[in-house]
């Protein structure tokens, strides 16, 4: 069978490649591999975003957790940073998330975090995929089957957690809120208004269907009712709510990058950031990486994925990273990105300090970027074209230290990406669209091409969405 598991759990389209079915061997497998060493009947902790499709899934999920001896903890609808934090604060052995974060309504996906709140690691998602494989999870029965339970305080525990956290007021702020109709909707525009916030709701009505019309994909919007309410700043969520966009008072949107490099300058200014380390990836603006040079921390990058950017700090000791699109992680307050502990720390920040968010956010100066992607019959011969490298080579010498050349496979498409950062985007895109030639040529073309750019602008007051869409 064909891995079940991709960079961000098991997802697909609902009742398609996600059936119940499969859900109900997911649940039992989960039990086997997760809990396998409780002495008590192990409980795990179920949460689900907005989609239709997550009723269904959810109790499919239960029913295959009960099933194999386990009770589950239904909190219902519920961000994916709050069942992280939930599964901790219950005392469950694990917890799991249905939801397809930013894909279309029509997808939904299943993970899973461990009993200390984090996401599980490839060998135990491993271990699950071969357990659903030969279906062996065990299968008790009378008094051996688990029940279900609701836990009714759920909202109020999340948001007394990040209530806790430090942050500042944001008295005297005026601020947009977009929740994508997704899990934010019932506790973002609360949570901002706890901390002292005027708060203008939009995209906060979900009916199933419309998850991620607007939020942190599609912030245009957002900005747009930034400018129109005269706001202080906007701010914009996923579907289940583990990443952050923002805008700043002239409708500029504010990419993960800004964020995490204003972020990291204050804990640096405060002794606060461990070993002056920052953790993000390889699509990295590089002038976050020239901002934290010239302050004298060190930028570790991953591959793509705010399960790769957790694991090198672990690994490395930082207490901060996180990716362009919004995910940061604050590892002091969290084990997973959380889009509205991200909101509270960059918006705390900038009211504390006095400052804009556009002040906040002009920590780094933002290299033009422009991204190519090319459908391609045979993404897996990037590695050994040599006319593609060649390309790459060609332009990195004409660019020197001033921008910077990223081509790699898509992991879930027929797609190979081609990034250019420059100090101009007439530049970047001359060498992506070169580049994105060569590799048409050389790996057979699919489909056409797409050519997107994430260069910022303070003259226009709602643009296109961070194009670097994390792998599904």
């Amino acid at each position: 069978m064909a891995r079940l598991f991709g960079t961000d759990g098991v997802r697909g389209v609902a009742n398609r490649e996600l059936s119940g079915e499969l859900a109900v061997r997911l649940g039992r497998a989960a039990v086997t591999a997760l809990t396998e060493r409780a002495r008590d009947r192990p409980q795990i902790v179920v949460g689900r975003d907005t989609r239709a499709s997550g009723e269904f899934l959810e109790a499919a999920l239960a029913a295959g957790i009960c099933s194999a001896g386990g009770d589950a903890v239904l909190l219902g609808v519920c961000t994916t940073p709050a069942v992280a934090f939930l599964t901790g604060d219950l005392g469950a052995r694990a917890g799991a998330v249905i939801s397809a974060s930013h894909n279309p309504a029509e997808y939904n996906g299943i993970k899973f975090f461990g009993a200390n709140g984090y996401k599980i690691p490839d060998d135990v998602e491993d271990q699950i995929e071969g357990i659903v494989a030969k279906d062996r999870a065990p299968k008790p029965t009378g008094r051996g089957v688990g029940r279900i339970m609701h836990v009714n305080d759920a909202r109020e525990r999340y948001l007394h957690h990040l209530e806790s956290t430090p942050g500042g007021s944001l008295a005297g702020m005026r601020i947009v809120v977009d929740c994508g109709h997704g899990a934010a909707s019932g506790v973002a525009p609360e949570l901002l208004r706890r901390r002292g916030a005027e708060v203008i709701t939009v995209n906060d009505a979900p009916d199933g269907w419309n998850i991620n019309q607007g939020g942190a994909t599609a912030p245009d919007g957002m900005a747009l009712a930034v400018v129109e309410s005269g706001a202080d700043a906007g701010v914009a969520h996923d579907g289940d709510a583990d990443r952050a966009i923002f805008a700043d008072h002239l409708g500029r949107i504010v990419d993960g990058d800004e964020v995490l490099a204003a972020c990291a300058l204050d804990l640096h200014a405060d002794g606060a950031l461990e070993r002056d380390l920052v953790v993000t990836t390889v699509m990295a603006n590089l002038g976050l990486r020239l901002a934290m040079d010239a302050a004298g921390i060190t930028v570790l990058e991953t591959r793509v994925g705010d399960r790769y950017v957790l694991e090198e700090m672990l690994r490395s000791g930082a207490v901060l990273g996180g990716e362009q699109s919004g995910h940061i992680i604050f590892l002091r307050h969290a084990t997973t990105g959380d889009g509205l502990l991200t909101a509270l720390q960059f918006l705390g920040l900038a009211r504390r300090t006095g400052q804009t968010v556009a002040e906040a956010a002009s920590s780094m100066t933002r290299f033009p970027q422009v991204l190519v992607n090319v459908e391609v019959a045979d993404r897996e011969a990037l590695d050994v074209s040599d006319s593609v490298w060649q390309a790459v080579r060609s332009a990195e010498a004409a660019l020197a230290d001033k921008g910077r050349v990223l081509v790699r496979a898509s992991g879930t498409e027929p797609v190979v990406r081609v990034m250019v950062e420059a100090q101009s985007e007439d530049e970047a895109a001359r060498h992506a669209e070169s580049i994105a030639e060569v590799v048409a040529k050389s790996l057979g073309v699919q489909g056409g091409s797409t050519r997107e750019r994430s260069e910022r602008a303070v003259r226009t007051p709602w643009l296109a969405s961070d194009p670097l869409e994390a792998e599904r």
